[in-house]
């Protein structure tokens, strides 16, 4: 696949490059075939994960527990799955 963001039904799918330890949060823009992220949290007992989380619901305007994250939680290349979003950030809606 060679998408960085798509929808699987209802849900929104985005396959993403996280850099931990950034001085802030912040979504850099397209990486190859997956979108990065800079998150400030550590990649320490699943800190950055947890922290990518809420870094995405607050995007998304959405709980946390409706952002899972499908593959690659111990690595830096991720997938996650964000369920019925209403609002996408216009740099995510750009590429979709």
């Amino acid at each position: 696949m060679s998408q960085a963001a798509w929808f699987d039904g209802e849900d929104l799918v985005i396959r993403l490059y996280i850099q931990p330890k950034a001085s802030r949060d912040k979504l850099v823009g397209q990486h190859g075939e997956e979108l990065k992220i800079a998150i400030t949290a550590p990649p320490v007992d699943g800190k950055a994960n947890a922290h990518l989380s809420k870094y995405l619901a607050k995007q998304f305007k959405l709980a946390k527990g409706l952002i899972t994250i499908e593959k690659g939680e111990q690595g830096r290349h991720k997938q996650v799955r964000i369920s019925s979003p209403s609002q996408i950030p216009n740099e995510i809606e750009a590429i979709l």
